[in-house]
């Protein structure tokens, strides 16, 4: 969604379209039609040990999709949902999401890797590009909430450069990174140079 009418936006229409590619990843705009895969990807019980709840069916995920991609009901605030495909195969394995100010300046960020893909650098590796693509059009600030128990989480935040702050929200840490302004200004692009986690 663009808000080509929100103060200091410029237009972008890029912001919802194209698929972002990363060595082995395309991460591409949610659409109401992955519920029935997504479903089998978010099944497994394990992957709500820190957040909570329990597997959506694909019925009640096909609901939730089609409130994440009419928007956001405030229009002040924008939301970027992209599902995680594997470039080799084209199954899908996650999603990452954003929720964007109206003046594009900050954005919270959240990534999730279904179990059988785990362990493999998936999730930082899609937070990356995912984080420099948010940087690359202007947010200056990604912030992300992270249960302290979950080591996996905090340590792709870590390596996308976020850190952790006192904060807590909810009893998650909140973890930051204030990019420069040559990084929020600076194209997208598939970070290669940190270490896969």
């Amino acid at each position: 969604m663009n808000l080509p009418n929100a103060p200091g936006v410029p237009p972008c229409p890029a912001w919802e379209h194209g698929v972002l590619r990363t060595e082995r990843l395309e991460l591409t705009p949610l659409r109401v039609e992955h519920a029935e895969e997504m479903a089998g990807v978010l099944a497994d019980p394990a992957l709500y040990g820190f957040t909570g709840g329990t597997p959506d069916s694909a019925d009640a995920l096909r609901e939730r999709y089609r409130r994440l991609v009419a928007g956001s009901p405030d229009p002040l605030t924008v939301w970027h949902n992209r599902v995680l495909r594997l470039r080799d195969g084209g199954r899908l394995v996650g999603t990452v999401q954003a929720t964007v100010t109206a003046s594009g300046s900050a954005a919270e960020v959240a990534w999730v890797v279904g179990v059988p893909w785990q362990g493999r650098g998936l999730a930082t590796e899609a937070a990356r590009e995912w984080i420099a693509w948010l940087t690359g059009r202007g947010a200056r600030t990604i912030i992300a909430h992270i249960h302290p128990g979950h080591r996996a989480s905090a340590a792709v935040a870590a390596a996308c450069g976020l850190a952790p702050t006192g904060e807590r929200q909810d009893g998650e840490i909140r973890w930051r990174l204030s990019a420069s302004s040559d990084q929020a200004s600076s194209t997208y692009h598939c970070r290669t140079d940190l270490p896969r986690t």
